[in-house]
């Protein structure tokens, strides 16, 4: 078991910034997300993830579920490891000690229930793909949200996924490496065989709160769009998922 998860991320430390063509397949049409003045996209088999070197921590994270997959994951046992990413300059990452009694969790951006295989989960935890989340948001409200997409891929085929923080403004910071706390978590969600989206935003916080907002109020806030290559009718028409919050 060790030795698999070894080599599962050791595989994972070797794959390069940029170069994996598995990058532009996690998105609609084959664009990724754009944020400007942004760090490093980093691919991964799974996921791919754009850096903010200031922050330390992710401003998007990207994955492309099936039906196929998000069925290999629900059979999938077993959890990795948290680590940092070497691919990120020493300085410009968050560490391990940032997270030590912080007090908040370390929050998966893509999910490790979403990733189909060993390899795969084990990439979710790079802290490249993590950012400071209450502990109640973590294990309740968010839980259920990525457990209903979940159940979305399951009964449409597939469905894309964007994940990332909010800076509404100064939450503070976390451990030496300053990592900043979102004050609030977002998750867009964009399902083909509807040609619709649906955005859902959470307090970062101890009494966490949720709701559903527009695309435009998405990018206006964080400066994220999460399916630059669909078109704007497809934007703007809603995906009603259920047990999402209103």
């Amino acid at each position: 078991m060790r030795l698999t998860l070894f080599l599962a991320l050791l595989t994972f430390m070797l794959t390069p910034a940029f170069a994996d063509p598995i990058c532009t397949e996690v998105s609609p049409g084959g664009q990724l997300p754009t944020q400007s003045n942004a760090g490093p996209v980093l691919c991964n088999q799974f996921y791919a993830a754009q850096q903010s070197l200031e922050y330390k921590e992710p401003l998007w994270s990207a994955e492309h579920l099936t039906e196929e997959s998000v069925e290999q994951a629900e059979k999938l046992q077993g959890r990795a490891a948290f680590h940092a990413d070497l691919r990120l300059p020493l300085g410009q990452r968050a560490e391990l000690t940032d997270y030590k009694r912080s007090g908040w969790s370390r929050g998966h951006m893509t999910p490790s229930g979403d990733a189909p295989d060993k390899a795969s989960r084990a990439e979710t935890f790079a802290l490249s793909n993590v950012v400071p989340q209450s502990i109640p948001l973590n294990t309740g409200l968010w839980n259920k949200i990525e457990r209903d997409v979940r159940s979305l891929t399951a009964k449409d085929g597939e469905v894309y996924v964007v994940t990332g923080p909010a800076f509404h403004g100064d939450a503070g910071t976390i451990g030496q490496g300053r990592v900043r706390i979102p004050t609030s978590i977002w998750k867009a969600v964009y399902d083909p065989s509807e040609g619709a989206i649906a955005v859902v935003v959470c307090k970062n916080v101890l009494q966490p709160t949720c709701g559903q907002v527009s695309v435009e109020a998405l990018i206006r806030v964080t400066g994220v769009d999460p399916f630059p290559g669909i078109t704007t009718p497809e934007k703007n028409k809603h995906l009603p998922i259920e047990g999402w919050p209103k």
